[in-house]
């Protein structure tokens, strides 16, 4: 029931078992660098509602310095011409197409731009780093800001991630106005926080639950009495209980105030008037605050999570393995991979089915930090299934340790664009050969995105003839997405078969477009 229990058991208990720190996997890259020409990457769509804050950082990779510039864009927003940080706030509902230009001494690139001012924010997927992963109770102020700087200094910026977030144990005693909860020592000042982040061009979140206490037992969002307080032994359940006073408004304003831009809201069993009670305090707080709910959302109200939240986790906490001896299946990759297909129908702009976090790089939560237990196969299954997936992309590792293959994993802007697509369709699972299975996604210029994944543990070389069963008509275009290479066109779907070979545990992206 409690899964961020169990990861605090195993840190008291001295579980956290080490990997290698010292595995070179140099070999396994299989993603050309980016070239010094300037190209502009991320999404081509953002949303804002009206009246609210407006940051947006176009995302380019190429030599710097750099300049941007924007056409057509709308009264009320301004674009720095050295950062590429467009801010300001549109007070009226509409859809602005614009011009995005980046120029560097070696080229230029061009892109098109949409900017939706309605009721919606989080049109594609949010990506960014999360703190639980790799400092757990460890965190602060402090790292907190050094993984702010390792996001822009590693580039990760100029491939389209944003969000720096707080998890867990920030919390203070209720001092602010309206009692609003206060952080404690390790985070002396949120607003100057935010304010940095802000500079940096990325944006910052934070956590809270509905419960008198966390999981690491920290103040909650409600209390025994009308100031925050909470009385330990008011019963035999101490900590992770409802209390008689919720302070949800009064909180949603004090983060609107700070200036954080997402909320990590965390309990469980998650229920529909705690959801809605924070979804409305968070609208009413004059910030686009992405709300995403955690941890295992109950499927029966998958509607109700898509009606009131921005995201919400399908699944128990994720732990670095493929596999788990003797049960917790829900707690490894491969059980939550390839256990997602009932969300599909609920995923979408403004609403994503939640995963859990990356488990790549240096993890451990912490403060003591091991290389991932993954492989590089199976690091590679897992971000193409989170992509596939149209999932949230929070990063749980210490970015000032990424090792080249991380970095080369998290910077594809090839993959990173099949989980960004507006369209927002998830994937699903379409056939199954064996060990192996194959998911399609739909993607909004018309083209296809097709994933082959190896759940066996010995390599698999298939002959895929069922491309014009799962909707492929004429001749088509194939690109390797992880090489960034194109292959021989599929002349006929309905003869023949695509070859796929893959690794154990591994898995394979491609992106068939109809040849005209």
């Amino acid at each position: 029931m409690m899964p961020r229990f169990l990861s605090l058991l195993l840190l008291l208990a001295g579980l956290n078992l080490h990997a290698a720190d010292t595995s070179d996997y140099s070999s396994f890259i299989r993603t050309p660098p980016a070239p010094d020409t300037p190209r502009i990457n991320g999404p081509d769509i953002f949303g804002v509602r009206p009246g609210s804050p407006c940051l947006y950082t176009i995302p380019a990779t190429g030599d710097r310095p750099m300049t941007f510039n924007v056409d057509n864009l709308p009264a009320g927003l301004s674009v720095d011409a050295a950062t590429g940080q467009i801010t300001g706030k549109l007070k009226r509902k509409g859809e602005y197409d614009v011009m995005f230009h980046a120029k560097n001494a070696k080229g230029g690139a061009d892109k098109k731009f949409r900017i939706v001012v309605g009721d919606q924010i989080a049109l594609t997927p949010p990506m960014g780093w999360n703190s639980w992963n790799c400092w757990a109770a460890a965190v602060s102020q402090d790292k907190v800001l050094k993984s702010a700087q390792a996001m822009v200094s590693s580039g990760l910026i100029n491939h389209g991630w944003t969000y720096i977030n707080i998890d867990d144990t920030w919390q203070g005693r209720r001092t602010g106005k309206d009692h609003a909860l206060q952080p404690n020592a390790k985070f002396p000042d949120m607003k100057a926080l935010c304010g940095e982040v802000h500079r940096l061009g990325l944006k910052a979140g934070i956590y809270s639950t509905p419960w008198i206490t966390s999981y690491a037992r920290y103040a909650g969002g409600s209390g025994d009495s009308p100031d925050g307080a909470w009385s330990k032994t008011m019963n035999s359940q101490k900590y992770w209980r409802l209390g008689k006073y919720a302070f949800t408004q009064t909180d949603a304003n004090q983060w609107a105030a700070w200036g954080f831009d997402y909320l990590k809201y965390d309990w469980n069993p998650i229920d529909v008037p705690h959801v809605k009670a924070m979804s409305l305090a968070l609208h009413k707080s004059g910030r686009d605050i992405v709300f995403s709910l955690s941890n295992t959302a109950p499927f029966d109200h998958a509607a109700d999570w898509a009606k009131w939240a921005n995201c919400w986790r399908t699944t128990s906490d994720i732990f670095d393995s493929w596999a788990a001896p003797g049960g917790f299946w829900q707690f490894t990759l491969s059980g939550i991979a390839f256990s997602q297909d009932r969300w599909a129908p609920y995923g979408g702009p403004g609403h994503w089915n939640d995963p859990d976090m990356l488990v790549v790089g240096y993890v451990g939560w912490g403060p003591q930090l091991h290389l991932t237990r993954l492989t590089p196969d199976e690091q590679y299954t897992h971000i193409t299934m989170w992509c596939m997936l149209s999932a949230p992309l929070l990063i749980g590792c210490d970015l000032d340790r990424l090792d080249a293959f991380t970095l080369n994993l998290l910077d594809n802007d090839e993959v990173l664009a099949i989980d960004q697509d507006a369209l927002g369709e998830p994937a699903t699972r379409v056939a199954t050969i064996g060990d192996v299975d194959v998911y399609l996604k739909n993607l909004e210029d018309g083209g296809k995105a097709v994933a082959f994944f190896n759940r066996g543990p010995a390599p698999e070389n298939i002959k895929f003839d069922k491309l014009g069963y799962i909707g492929f008509q004429g001749p088509q275009h194939v690109r390797d997405l992880w090489r960034q290479k194109n292959l021989p066109d599929v002349a006929n779907p309905l003869e023949g078969g695509f070859e796929v070979s893959l690794a154990a545990h591994s898995a394979e992206l491609y992106k068939f477009t109809a040849a005209k």
